[in-house]
């Protein structure tokens, strides 16, 4: 099941400083900014843009694969400044993963866990989840600060649990559960 089946219309989000939406084409242009820089691109499962092209192929074709895929619009600057989305949605099991990232113009703001809060909170209420999980790459500290910020538990390293950039990946395991 994905959004599509569940709700008529992408379901719009908004926080106090954000605006949660679905991702357009004229995003493209925002997201190359924050997606060519190599400090971004160095702790996800994507290569990093080099080019315009790269931008709309990606929110063309690997965004689509993602369940919910929300882009993360700053009300102040009314720019795109990154993603939070549902990597996977079991409605069978009411369970989901999360996953986020977020322009470096924007880090230490509290923005990425402000805009995960509403999405885990939409989960929860909108979607009948039980629970929602996020991994990070070891070395990815400030994930992993988020995840405990949005009062997720550690439930583990999966070691080699990921290929990606020719690399296998040992990935921390956070969770929360409706009932906390």
């Amino acid at each position: 099941m994905n959004w599509k089946e569940e709700f008529s219309d992408f379901p719009s989000l908004e926080t106090e400083r954000l605006i949660l939406r679905k991702i357009i084409i004229e995003d493209a242009e925002d997201l190359l900014h924050y997606a060519s820089n190599e400090e971004v691109t160095r702790l996800v499962t994507w290569n990093r843009h080099s080019t315009m092209s790269d931008s709309k192929h990606f929110i063309k074709t690997f965004l689509p694969k993602y369940d919910v895929p929300w882009g993360i619009e700053h009300k102040e600057s009314g720019k795109f400044i990154g993603t939070v989305h549902f990597v996977w949605w079991d409605a069978a099991n009411h369970s989901a993963e999360i996953g986020y990232v977020l322009s470096q113009d924007y880090w230490g703001q509290g923005l990425i866990t402000e805009a995960a809060n509403a999405v885990i909170s939409f989960g929860f209420e909108k979607m009948d989840l039980v629970r929602i999980q996020a991994r990070c790459f070891l070395e990815n500290k400030g994930s992993e600060r988020v995840m405990e910020k949005l009062g997720m538990t550690y439930e583990g390293t999966i070691r080699k649990a990921m290929l990606v950039k020719g690399i296998h990946r040992d990935l921390k395991l956070y969770s929360i559960v409706k009932e906390d």
